[in-house]
């Protein structure tokens, strides 16, 4: 889940602990263009308080009318669709014809969010599953697999971080991207077996190995839903980490350095029991070409390409292709 998910369901606690209604949507089905993804969460408390969002605006003002005016999820968990017509798709301002399905939930003692944000402080990946009949929740552990599943009678919600980051290097830079990594839904771990730059690394939240690389890699057992990016400009370390990462089924593997550096590091890498195929996995130089000099904008530059490729998109498609020209003019 992404940050601002986790702060709905901490302002939704503490609403249904200062004693106020709190009705809980979930977008459990879309349909068309769809400003918010499944799974997007929305609180808003009984005097029209929102925080959280499941449109981008668009049906929020609706809700927040019948919640104030009791129409909402008086007594127990119910669903609902907004934009199922043209007229009302326009009324409510959905993009392109777009429909939402939501969970809508009555928020009581028995939701137990404490527990729910409890394990998700913990970093663990949780499966919550309500009760539509009776409104009672239940927690237990997930699998990285889980998905949100709706059958009518339960709804099936998967919190916590469903994405991990494997940055190789305690540096200036793996700050940046381990901060806004975790931003960005990310369970980010840093490994980095040298002292020196381990003694004064602080990252609230980051789980610090000091292990060498490669053996860190093999232990986390890495999946589709795992990225690692090499940060040290040390071959002894970042190639350690890649002989390993090429070899799993990580969507993201990108190592920091220039091109002559990277191509040198594929030619040492092909030394090694890895195939050509999975040498070509490497995004290196890693991140897109953005114009990016400081660590912070080399940050937002690897996140970028790493969110492309999570989305399904090829960074070279991003390139604006170069414009002819003729006798020094462009040519548009």
């Amino acid at each position: 889940m992404d940050s601002v998910d986790l702060q709905v369901i901490r302002t939704a606690r503490d609403w249904v602990g200062a004693g106020h209604r709190v009705v809980l949507a979930t977008v459990i089905r879309t349909w068309g263009s769809a400003p918010r993804p499944i799974g997007a969460l929305s609180a808003i408390r009984g005097d029209g308080m929102v925080v959280g969002s499941v449109s981008g605006g668009c049906v929020e003002d609706d809700m927040i009318l019948r919640v104030k005016e009791g129409r909402l999820a008086q007594d127990k968990p119910e669903t609902t669709k907004y934009g199922v017509s043209a007229e009302e798709a326009q009324r409510f301002g959905l993009p392109c014809g777009g429909t939402l399905e939501l969970v809508l939930e009555p928020l009581t003692a028995a939701s137990g969010l404490d527990e729910l944000l409890s394990r998700i402080e913990r970093h663990e990946l949780v499966m919550r599953r309500l009760d539509m009949a009776s409104g009672r929740a239940t927690t237990g552990a997930a699998k990285w697999q889980d998905q949100l599943t709706f059958d009518g009678a339960t709804l099936q919600t998967v919190y916590g971080p469903r994405w991990r980051l494997l940055i190789i290097g305690a540096g200036q830079l793996s700050t940046y991207l381990a901060q806004m990594a975790q931003a960005l839904d990310y369970q980010v771990s840093i490994c980095d077996p040298r002292e020196e730059y381990t003694t004064t690394f602080d990252v609230p939240g980051v789980t610090l190995k000091r292990g060498m690389p490669d053996d860190v890699v093999t232990a986390m057992n890495l999946d589709g839903h795992s990225a690692v990016v090499t940060l040290t400009h040390d071959p002894k370390l970042d190639d350690m980490a890649l002989l390993e990462a090429l070899k799993s089924p990580a969507f993201y593997i990108g190592a920091i350095g220039s091109k002559k550096n990277n191509d040198a590091r594929r030619e040492r890498l092909a030394e090694f029991d890895l195939s050509q195929a999975e040498i070509a996995r490497l995004h290196g130089p890693v991140g897109l070409k953005i114009g990016s000099k400081t660590p912070p904008e080399i940050a937002v530059a690897i996140l970028a390409e790493m969110t492309a490729i999570r989305n399904g998109v090829d960074p070279k498609t991003l390139a604006e292709p170069p414009k002819a020209t003729t006798a020094g003019c462009t040519v548009s």
